[in-house]
């Protein structure tokens, strides 16, 4: 038997095939397609999935202000920040994001679905919101992805 067939392949940023994806979230539901974007931006569609490179694709988000919120969420679903001041807590429902940052919700989930240190943050970046149907990328030529494929 040939040994030498069986040879782990590792990804390195040299090597890893990365592509610019455009994906419409109008009707979506906002967990589900959080889920498959940072399922993309992680790079595990690939057959090279490599767990500690950054080998995902570059994904780009339209009509992010048409995401749906399941039940009641709209209205009961709280953003706390901090302002680092005394008494400076900041509570602001999904509404009122909405209203004022509508890529603010989809960035949080994709955020929060991704891993928790320096590549965590290095795969952010990789993540174009917008919340028209308008887009900044279109010299990267994305090709459209229907979400509901990817599991």
């Amino acid at each position: 038997m040939n040994t030498i067939s069986y040879k782990t392949v590792s990804a390195n940023s040299a090597t890893a095939d990365k592509k610019w994806v455009l994906v419409d979230a109008q009707g979506e539901t906002l967990g589900r397609l959080a889920s498959r974007i940072a399922f993309i931006l992680r790079g595990k569609h690939k057959p090279h999935y490599t767990p500690h490179v950054d080998c995902g694709d570059n994904v780009v988000v339209i009509n992010a202000e048409k995401i749906k919120l399941g039940g009641s969420k709209s209205w009961t679903k709280e953003y706390v920040r901090y302002t680092e001041y005394p008494g400076g807590k900041r509570v602001a429902t999904a509404e009122e994001v909405m209203e004022k940052h509508p890529t603010r919700i989809l960035e949080n989930a994709v955020r929060g679905m991704l891993p928790k240190n320096r590549l965590g943050r290095e795969l952010f970046r990789n993540l174009y919101a917008y919340a028209g149907s308008e887009h900044k990328q279109e010299a990267q030529k994305p090709q459209k992805l229907d979400i509901n494929i990817i599991k």
